[in-house]
């Protein structure tokens, strides 16, 4: 009888992440999830059969890298890692605090995360496993709305190719895929109206029908696609003078 998959899901606790815990567990995997809040993991676990094991760990403490990884090791190895934790701000006035915290979590606790998953893989795993992360359309721009989260979603692409590369460097087998949703129907968007808003469902079936493919990249949906092909032709000397209002994407 063959095995089956284990997967981590780090921001399983609401949104996409909760999602495709649902989903994944319907496929038959045993999933571990992590969040912040006890309460709700001990929730979502109760309500989903697939989930076996809860850690509550923030991904900006210092110690949530080895947190992560003895959780790994009480799951007794894992195939997939999942990253669904973020944050994002409109911040017109640039508010340093909230530059400062989407940065902290973004960027730092994100690369804390994925390290640590990475490690995991090419060292206590054969060498083989599979790292997907969602990061946004908005990576594509520098967004004046949201600098620091346009920024830290570029960072977070770019570093997540930069793996795949050191995967191949080190003649591994793990497979990285970066997930580039734009506006997605979660709590993040509930107080304002966006354009072109998708079900957080359809969102993450898109997500998995990619995982299982072993996409290195995926933007969701087709029209995101064509927005982004001609949003990166726009010269920055234009785009800098564009007057683009936007929340968080």
């Amino acid at each position: 009888m063959t095995s089956r998959k284990k997967a981590v899901i780090v921001g399983a606790t609401s949104g996409i992440g909760l999602e495709i815990t649902r989903l994944l567990a319907k496929q038959g995997y045993v999933i571990g999830i992590v969040g912040r809040r006890q309460s709700l993991l001990d929730n979502i676990k109760e309500e989903i059969s697939g989930v076996t094991a809860t850690a509550c760990i923030d991904i900006n403490d210092a110690d949530a890298g080895v947190r992560l990884l003895d959780f790994i090791h009480t799951m007794g190895g894992i195939d997939l890692y999942f990253h669904s934790s973020g944050i994002g701000y409109q911040n017109p006035l640039l508010d340093s605090d909230k530059e400062l915290s989407t940065v902290e979590t973004n960027a730092l606790g994100f690369t804390r995360m994925i390290d640590t998953a990475f490690h995991y893989f090419a060292e206590q795993n054969g060498g083989r496993g599979h790292i997907a992360a969602i990061t946004s359309i908005a990576r594509t721009k520098g967004l004046g709305a949201a600098p620091a989260y346009s920024a830290t979603k570029r960072f977070q692409s770019n570093y997540l190719e930069a793996l795949s590369q050191l995967s191949s460097i080190h003649h591994h087998h793990i497979t990285i895929t970066d997930i580039r949703p734009g506006f997605v129907g979660t709590d993040l968007l509930k107080n304002d109206k966006y354009p072109l808003v998708m079900d957080k469902t359809k969102v993450a079936r898109h997500i998995v029908n990619a995982l299982k493919r072993g996409k290195a990249v995926v933007t969701i949906d087709w029209r995101y696609r064509i927005l982004v092909f001609f949003w990166r032709l726009i010269p920055r000397c234009i785009w800098t003078h564009l007057d683009i209002k936007t929340r968080k994407i």
